[in-house]
């Protein structure tokens, strides 16, 4: 199981300042739509990303319970994190949703052997059929899109499990109020510049503060949000959806 390591105030400090030095760095490099940054980068994304997180795609299906036969897996990528959720769980049938047709691809090629079904689509819009799933999971794939987006998507994963069933988050968080602001600003700065359209997702990070990201969650519905795992920036989090069925807070727009 991992082992959980929260910053210290000076850490903290410290990264702030790395983070101010590189969004001026980065401030008028050309945001890139979604999909193209993935597909362009699909030889790299996987040593990029178990470089920045390999504990946490080891270790990932550690979080679920028992008894897995039904997982949504949003923002899928190529599948990193399916390969412990097979292990574990070698019958579980898994739908995973992703923008990048490239990706898809290359996913069902490396479990096409497994219950595996590939939908290619914005998530956000995509239909869930509802309480079909025992668990759905994110990992790194919301800290891209801004908060009214990440409310519906909360809410559409909510009604997408069955009672008592549960979400698993693993993504990156800001360090603090001051992160989440300074990283908004430049998203709206870049998204702006860029001329492309509002409804074009931009490959920009805007992640919220561990704080408003449990908000949203429970915003969605969900009774309870739990902190599991934290290690710097990248957090994981369960949330749960009682056993007797409750409409979530809000409404889905």
């Amino acid at each position: 199981m991992l082992q959980s390591k929260q910053r210290t105030p000076e850490e903290i400090d410290a990264y702030l300042e790395e983070l101010k030095t590189w969004l001026k760095e980065d401030r008028d490099t050309p945001a890139e739509e979604m999909t193209d940054f993935f597909s362009k980068r699909l030889g790299i994304y996987e040593d990029v990303h178990l470089g920045h997180w390999p504990e946490e795609y080891a270790h990932i299906a550690d979080f679920f319970r028992d008894g897995l036969n039904s997982l949504l897996d949003i923002g899928c990528g190529t599948g990193l994190e399916l390969n412990a959720v097979y292990r574990r769980f070698p019958q579980a049938e898994v739908t995973g949703i992703d923008l990048c047709r490239d990706m898809m691809d290359k996913l069902q090629q490396t479990y096409r052997d497994k219950h595996f079904k590939a939908i290619v689509a914005d998530y956000f819009e995509c239909p869930f059929e509802a309480e079909r799933y025992d668990a759905a999971l994110s990992f790194e794939t919301l800290h891209h899109f801004p908060y009214e987006k990440k409310k519906r998507i909360y809410q559409k994963l909510y009604r997408a499990l069955k009672p008592g069933g549960y979400y698993i988050e693993c993504d990156y968080m800001a360090c603090c109020a001051e992160a989440e602001r300074l990283c908004l600003e430049q998203y709206e700065y870049k998204r702006k510049k860029s001329g492309l359209p509002g409804h074009v997702f931009v490959h920009l990070d805007i992640p919220l503060t561990l704080e408003h990201q449990v908000e949203l969650i429970r915003n969605g519905g969900f009774q309870s949000v739990d902190v599991l795992y934290q290690n710097s920036g990248t957090v994981i989090l369960r949330a749960e959806k009682a056993e007797i069925h409750d409409a979530p807070k809000g409404r889905e727009t």
